[in-house]
């Protein structure tokens, strides 16, 4: 048995070989887009439904440069501010043929780009019964991610840090109390800035990372991505593998029996 083999990520129905979840926004142009899909060996992305053109030609529109046979897509309900407009965007992608899995994201304040809480938990509990397979973006509060677990979310996406900043993880003790009550996955979702930001994640525990900003504003969007793959799969394998304890002193890193006494 390889020790470092891993078993996969689930979310539903769907089995997913990487931790990483990736973006499909902010990056310069499409070619860039998927070299550094290729290069994060991811094989999910998330796409905002509003932002996709159904009619643009043939090979020029955003869906021509995600390799659909490696690759799924995952929705996103980005920029609805409303239940309402957030269920309606979801079965607009379902009625594409895009996929019935969505990132459900209803957006309550326009400078921090956090989630409403109640009309997120109103719009969980609809697109669940009608089918929906709901990864759910809440914020970082373990009884927010506990109600939309209990809506029926297939993942709760507690956020890092707010949409875009790359702050990394804020506040990894709320995130440690979703992981001890959660029965579904964990994937922090917003404000991952760098690799150290998914390792140190990822050693938190959780199942994964989604991401968009850190990569797709990088100056080379396809080197990060590539160190963004490396750091997920070494915090998942760190925190496998068990962290020694914090201690306030020093402890000898060599056996101190059997000294054979000098003079």
């Amino acid at each position: 048995m390889n020790p470092f083999e891993d078993e996969p990520l689930v979310l539903g129905p769907y089995t997913l070989r990487s931790r990483l979840i990736v973006g499909t926004g902010k990056y310069p142009d499409f070619e860039t887009m998927r070299a550094a899909h290729e290069a994060a060996g991811v094989d999910l992305v998330t796409v905002a439904v509003r932002r996709i053109d159904l009619d643009a030609p043939k090979g020029t529109g955003l869906l021509d440069f995600v390799d659909r046979d490696r690759i799924r897509l995952l929705p996103n309900t980005a920029g609805c501010t409303t239940a309402e407009d957030a269920v309606r965007t979801a079965r607009l992608a379902r009625e594409a043929g895009l996929s019935e899995m969505v990132k459900l994201e209803v957006i309550g304040d326009e400078a921090t780009l956090l989630p409403d809480p109640v009309q997120t938990l109103e719009a969980c509990r609809t697109l669940v019964a009608e089918g929906f397979v709901v990864l759910a973006y809440v914020s970082d509060d373990p009884v927010m991610a506990m109600r939309v677990e209990e809506a029926g979310a297939a993942a709760v996406m507690p956020a890092g840090s707010p949409i875009g900043s790359g702050q990394g993880v804020l506040n990894p003790n709320n995130i440690r109390i979703v992981l001890e009550r959660a029965k579904v996955p964990v994937i922090v979702d917003a404000g991952i800035g760098t690799a150290s930001d998914v390792a140190s994640a990822m050693e938190l525990g959780i199942d994964g990372v989604l991401l968009n900003t850190g990569i797709a504003r990088a100056k080379d969007p396809v080197r990060m991505a590539r160190a963004m793959r490396l750091a997920c799969e070494a915090g998942r394998l760190a925190y496998r593998a068990g962290r020694i304890p914090r201690r306030l002193y020093a402890a000898a890193s060599s056996p101190t029996e059997g000294l054979v006494a000098t003079s």
